[in-house]
């Protein structure tokens, strides 16, 4: 069996850019732009508890239930839940994974579901506008929408021991937007948010020096491929 880029995403939104793009961005891929809450069993005694770990988002590429997320939202857990838009829960199952990459492959029971349409991340200019949608902090704050531009392309980034180059946002990217769309101006997904730098430094005190804006996505230039794999062979 083989998978092209055909197979995957949506169609392409209908955004007017003569009113509120990004009310309409909201409006349309949002659906397609699910919570993801890993847990882990750990014993109790005599007895297994089942306890949350983390959570990630992660958005629909197919009708039948396939959905991108980060690797590092998903590896070292036991079970996987999808939390739709409309508080619907599934348990997902894990279809492949790529460290190298950052990009996981999961995959519920459902059918009709929203599916995001995928862009064109090669054609990205810097200082274009872009939306990222996803759940930062958690369940409380699922579906939050924030925008921004493109600040820069090509960024080689160093992280878990792999290397890969990254766009830079300045739209904001909190820990729980981990696997979630960096959109478009169209709607389509250019991107899977992944980093945030948090800390520039030390000053003269030893005083911590944060940051502000400094946000990375995997483009969907590199991701397509890998996706593709996960899909069809569960690895790269």
């Amino acid at each position: 069996q083989t998978t092209s880029s055909a197979d995957i995403g949506g169609e392409k939104p209908n955004i007017d850019q003569a009113s509120n793009p990004l009310v309409q961005i909201a409006e349309e891929v949002g659906p397609a732009v699910v919570g993801v809450t890993v847990s882990i069993n750990q014993a109790n005694g005599e007895q297994n508890a089942v306890i949350d770990s983390g959570y990630g988002t992660g958005f629909i590429i197919s009708e039948n239930g396939y959905i991108v997320t980060n690797n590092h939202v998903v590896q070292d857990s036991d079970s996987v839940r999808v939390t739709l838009v409309d508080g619907t829960e599934y348990e997902a199952t894990v279809v492949g994974t790529d460290a190298a990459s950052d990009i996981a492959v999961i995959k519920i029971e459902a059918t009709g579901l929203t599916v995001a349409a995928l862009g064109d991340s090669d054609e990205l200019r810097v200082g274009e506008t872009v939306v990222a949608i996803g759940n930062p902090l958690g369940t409380n704050l699922a579906g939050s929408v924030t925008s921004g531009i493109v600040s820069a392309l090509n960024r080689v980034i160093s992280t878990g021991g792999y290397s890969q180059k990254y766009v830079q946002t300045d739209a904001a990217i909190n820990p729980g937007n981990s696997g979630g769309p960096l959109l478009n101006i169209e709607g389509e997904v250019i991107g899977i948010n992944t980093l945030k730098t948090y800390l520039a430094g030390y000053d003269d005190y030893g005083v911590p020096i944060g940051t502000e804006g400094i946000g990375f996505a995997i483009p969907a230039s590199t991701a397509i491929p890998i996706i593709e794999k996960l899909m069809t062979q569960g690895y790269v």
